[in-house]
């Protein structure tokens, strides 16, 4: 299990013939996968990417807000 709490949003693309998964509370935070599972495997790696290159960038990292904050 993730120690991040940030939405997860996953859905299939054809045009890329794999599953995409975004974070909306994370800029530009996206990964894929062949599989849902892997994209959603992959995505918890670039959380993390994201939130250590924002560290060292001294930018602010969001908190989770929830479920549907976007919608």
């Amino acid at each position: 299990m993730s120690k991040y709490k940030y939405e997860v949003i996953i859905y299939w693309s054809d045009e890329d013939k794999a599953y995409i998964a975004e974070v909306p509370e994370l800029a530009g935070c996206m990964a894929d996968g062949d599989t849902y599972e892997k994209a959603l495997q992959n995505i918890q790696v670039i959380i993390r990417e994201w939130i250590e290159t924002a560290k060292s960038l001294g930018r602010e990292i969001p908190m989770p807000r929830g479920k549907l904050m976007f919608a």
